[in-house]
């Protein structure tokens, strides 16, 4: 996921990358879900947001494309974004405002949205949810 606006929280960097196979999920709104991505590199740190109540580790699959898998507890957040993004929820609840929108969607995993370029979005997390987060530029 992209910047947070306004929490308190660290961004990962890639020193002390680590090959190894991940759990995680295509990026498809209908596709078959994917049960690992393999050969990639994982930064050691985690980001760290909301006082910890969002994580997730920074992955670099092969070809260089970079995602974010990580773990969000329940509760109400805004984040911002540099790159295009692609949220895919492979397991929970949440409502998500998108930018430009006045209506909450409600998101049930597996379930994917996306998020333009240096924008924000609202999210009311209802239930501990997993995702992967694609980044698209």
């Amino acid at each position: 996921m992209g910047n947070d606006a306004g929490a308190s929280g660290r961004n990962a960097d890639l020193c002390g990358e680590t090959e190894i196979a991940m759990s995680g999920f295509e990026s498809d709104f209908e596709s078959e879900v994917e049960s690992e991505f393999e050969n990639v590199k994982v930064a050691r740190e985690a980001n760290v947001y909301f006082d910890g109540k969002v994580t997730s580790r920074t992955i670099i699959l092969a070809d260089g494309a970079r995602k974010t898998l990580g773990v969000m507890l329940p509760g109400d957040y805004e984040f911002g974004t540099e790159a295009a993004e692609e949220m895919d929820i492979s397991s929970g609840e949440l409502d998500v405002l998108l930018p430009g929108s006045d209506d909450w969607q409600r998101i049930s995993g597996p379930q994917v949205f996306n998020v333009p370029a240096n924008a924000s979005f609202k999210l009311k997390v209802q239930s501990i949810t997993n995702y992967c987060c694609s980044y698209l530029d």
